[in-house]
């Protein structure tokens, strides 16, 4: 009995020009059936019906009527022509143009670029370079095959999930009334199609009210950032310190989106996200998580001079987001 699960690997051979030979002689002598050539040749039946029609070109004959004829010197020129545009052995040969880039890039001290990010800059900015895909970048990076690791990637983002979120009915979780609710925010805040418009939440690394943290503030339509350092997170120290950035730029902040108490705030609107819910705040809470990779929880940030905290806002502000692209077209 045959087994059809034959432990025999079978090996691909590219035709040579004598087998082009063959396959035209036999044409020309009228045997046109693949599968009897494909015996004489040694080869599938598919791969003669593709290396005809692959070689074929069009003649006339003493009618002036069109037809095609298989010529063996012909299909031999356009398969080295195949072979030298094809695909490259050596992929980080191929790619070396890119892998280099890619090792400088996150090689780097501050820069937030995820590598599904670096792939689409790169295909921006260098067009006539090849590029593979970010899974691709990731096996390669899995296998060990380039010069950096997992560990010189920006923490990934944990994947969307489709998950429902209930409404609050407006005021029933808030304890004490902190003015205008998120739900009285215009429309063209929401829709983001206006600048201007803020979203603002703090970042903690060590959880005592006495330690220093990061007020962020995350414009809606562009993502621009605002980091500032304070020296402690108490809700004195907080409205003091955004009061002063409102009053040193005011024409920045038409409105600021918190889940604290903010009610001392002048020149500017105040909305209040409900509380415990990170999602009313989407856009500022994902400009958090990449900053959790120059800033981790845990660790004091009384050495992190205002010098860094500038460099590590560069670093998010210079991404090249997707969906900026896609807002501009």
């Amino acid at each position: 009995m045959t087994n059809s699960n034959s432990s025999i690997s079978k090996h691909y051979h590219q035709l040579t020009s004598v087998q082009r030979g063959q396959i035209q002689a036999m044409l020309d002598s009228g045997i046109t059936s693949r599968t009897v050539i494909a015996q004489e040749v040694g080869c599938h039946k598919s791969t003669i019906s593709r290396e005809i029609k692959r070689g074929s070109v069009l003649q006339r004959d003493s009618s002036y009527l069109l037809y095609e004829h298989y010529y063996a010197d012909t299909a031999q020129i356009y398969y080295e022509k195949r072979r030298k545009n094809c695909y490259q052995r050596n992929p980080l040969k191929h790619y070396a143009v890119f892998l280099r880039m890619l090792s400088r890039r996150f090689k780097a001290k501050f820069d937030a670029t995820s590598i599904d990010e670096f792939v689409g800059e790169f295909k921006r900015t260098m067009p006539g370079y090849p590029c593979p895909s970010t899974p691709t970048v990731y096996r390669y990076i899995d296998q060990g095959l380039l010069d950096i690791s997992n560990i010189d990637l920006p923490m990934k983002l944990k994947r969307r999930r489709n998950k429902r979120h209930h409404g609050h009915g407006g005021h029933a979780l808030h304890k004490k009334n902190l003015g205008n609710s998120i739900e009285q925010r215009p429309k063209e805040i929401e829709d983001r199609k206006t600048p201007l418009h803020w979203e603002g939440d703090l970042v903690k690394g060590v959880r005592r009210k006495n330690q220093p943290a990061l007020m962020t503030l995350t414009e809606r339509t562009t993502r621009f950032e605002v980091v500032i350092k304070i020296p402690d997170y108490r809700a004195s120290t907080c409205q003091r310190l955004l009061q002063k950035e409102i009053d040193q730029r005011p024409d920045w902040f038409k409105t600021i989106t918190f889940d604290t108490d903010m009610t001392k705030i002048k020149n500017c609107q105040i909305y209040f996200a409900h509380p415990y819910s990170p999602w009313e705040r989407g856009t500022n809470e994902n400009c958090n998580g990449l900053l959790r990779q120059f800033f981790p929880k845990g660790k004091s940030m009384k050495d992190k001079t205002a010098t860094y905290v500038q460099q590590a806002t560069n670093a998010i502000n210079l991404k090249h987001r997707r969906i900026l692209y896609l807002f501009i077209t």
